[in-house]
């Protein structure tokens, strides 16, 4: 009997042990699991070791709070200009009260993706197809909104919505295209109209620039041309004026001037001018009809010599100018006053 008894207490001893291991839980982290008392919730386990009551407790549900991602198919959306396209959305989402995911709604997944279904219906149906494509994230921030709002009660924390695609018809598409290369042309056309005009101005303030630098060069080539003769003819005039006084600071006397007015009518009565014009000093010089005559070349047929005139290399004359063989106006106005003073 003692050994029937010790037998039975052995084998209930390890009954109760084998009980209490299988009700031993150990929940992961990120995790809570949903504890029922006899059918009615009572406690939710978070990560770590619990021990459940046998027979009377259970485990109703494991729920995950891990941040999920629910890629639902493409759904068939018609906007605002009746344009039917099929658009899907990626749906970021986490549970943040187990109780209300398991309690307040009997499929938290399913009710997601339907909800997200109609909601996408919803704001696109309020779109036309132009800014659909180009308003994801004004689509993404209503839908995030709007699914955030409906999903409190289920527990449900909506992190972020994301539009995947947006997939027009196909003769959509082709349009598409079409317009796309031709604005590209046409941003084409304005780019090269731009930059002929850019170049066509460039080229033409360049022409202006080089005009503009010509004139005042040929101005200023004037200008040193002009000042360069007037410095000659003052110097001229002034080396005049300097023989002038010269001759009135030498007070000639008739001798001289006799002399100096023969030799000035023996180079304009040299055979080559056609009319003479004699000074009268020097005419009271010539008494004699014969050696005016001679002068003049009266009664004379010699034919008149127009060869060229061979220049004397050393004048007597500083006052004389190249290429002339007259005494200036200046010179014999000078002379005659000398003549008056000395009379």
């Amino acid at each position: 009997m003692e050994a029937v008894k010790i037998t039975l207490l052995t084998l209930l001893a390890l009954a109760v042990i084998a009980i209490i291991i299988r009700n031993i839980r150990i929940v992961p982290q990120n995790h809570s699991y949903l504890i029922e008392f006899l059918g009615k919730y009572r406690k939710s386990w978070q990560a770590g070791i619990h021990v459940k009551i046998p027979f009377l407790e259970r485990v109703s549900a494991k729920v995950s709070l891990k941040e999920q991602v629910y890629d639902y198919p493409p759904q068939t959306v018609i906007t605002k200009d009746n344009v039917s396209i099929d658009i899907n959305a990626v749906v970021f989402a986490k549970v943040f009260d187990p109780y209300k995911s398991v309690y307040n709604i009997e499929d938290s997944f399913i009710g997601l993706e339907n909800l997200s279904a109609t909601t996408l219906r919803n704001v696109v149906g309020e779109m036309e197809l132009d800014e659909c494509l180009s308003s994801r994230e004004k689509i993404n921030a209503q839908m995030q909104e709007a699914l955030d709002d409906a999903t409190d009660e289920w527990g449900i924390k909506v992190r972020r919505v994301e539009i995947k695609d947006i997939n027009p018809p196909r003769e959509i598409e082709d349009a598409m295209t079409k317009q796309m290369k031709a604005e590209r042309e046409k941003r084409q056309a304005i780019l090269e109209a731009e930059a002929h005009k850019e170049s066509v101005t460039k080229v033409a303030e360049g022409d202006k620039a080089a005009k503009v630098l010509a004139a005042e060069a040929e101005r200023e080539a004037k200008i040193a041309i002009a000042e360069g003769e007037a410095k000659a003819i003052e110097a001229t005039y002034n080396a005049q004026a300097r023989g002038l006084e010269a001759l009135q600071k030498a007070k000639i006397d008739n001798s001289v001037l006799y002399l100096r007015g023969l030799d000035a009518l023996k180079e304009v009565a040299d055979g080559r001018a056609t009319k003479i014009f004699v000074p009268t000093d020097i005419a009271s010089v010539l008494t004699s009809a014969g050696a005016i005559g001679e002068a003049l070349g009266v009664g004379d047929a010699t034919t008149i010599d127009k060869s060229p005139k061979i220049e004397e290399s050393n004048r007597l004359d500083p006052t004389a100018r190249e290429g002339r063989s007259y005494i200036t106006e200046e010179v014999q106005n000078t002379v005659s006053e000398i003549e008056v003073d000395n009379q």
